[in-house]
């Protein structure tokens, strides 16, 4: 018999319901700030290349920045509801620390090798917890280089220690393209452990998937 027929839903608590909301909140301002961005970065390109149009938001320059801006302050606020309640509930300093260099490639390997358990999804492993540590880095990172982009004057000290505009500009690229990546690995992992979605929609694990 198939073994997701036979999952039953576990009683124990995954994720909280500020954390899914939360969660698919930041999602969403992802989604629409790189599709908003990649259509921004066509109007004026930097390297040899644009990005097609169609996987782009915005339809011109300034309906992109429109759409940029909204979904700015979506992740902003957003961002920050996340960051304080997981300091508050204390699930930041259990959650993703401690993060060892040893433990970091143990688990590499571990899953490079088809060997890295995934019993218990309420634990991160080490290579978890340095990848969502550096999307939030990477994500403060990109949201002050692109307040110097917005108002660069404004925030001229800002823009001096981010090397100007123009390298504040790769910055907030090279940044953008990071979390990308960070989207598309945490994909492949949902697709190859469907259950971790299902926690983030129900909140719950369920037993007999993977």
């Amino acid at each position: 018999m198939n073994s997701t027929a036979l999952a039953a839903p576990d009683t124990r608590p995954v994720h909280p319901l500020w954390m899914r909301i939360t969660h698919w909140l930041n999602a969403l301002a992802v989604l629409v700030l790189v599709t908003s961005g990649w259509r921004i970065y066509d109007a004026a390109p930097f390297l040899p290349f644009r990005i097609p149009t169609e996987i782009t938001l915005g339809g011109w320059l300034g309906g992109a920045l429109q759409w940029h801006f909204a979904a700015m302050w979506l992740l902003v606020f957003n961002g920050f509801v996340y960051l304080a309640l997981n300091i508050a509930s204390g699930r930041l300093s259990t959650k993703f620390f401690p993060v060892t260099p040893g433990g970091v490639w143990h688990d590499a390997l571990s899953a490079l090798k088809g060997r890295l358990s995934h019993a218990d999804p309420r634990r991160y492993n080490n290579v978890q917890r340095l990848a969502y540590l550096f999307v939030m880095l990477d994500i403060v990172v990109i949201v002050l280089s692109g307040l110097v982009l917005w108002k660069s004057v404004q925030f001229a000290v800002l823009r001096d220690l981010l090397g100007g505009y123009e390298f504040a500009r790769r910055i907030h690229f090279f940044g953008m393209a990071s979390l990308v990546a960070f989207v598309v690995v945490h994909l492949v992992m949902v697709a190859l452990v469907p259950r971790t979605l299902l926690a983030m929609v129900w909140g719950r694990s369920f037993r007999g998937l993977k």
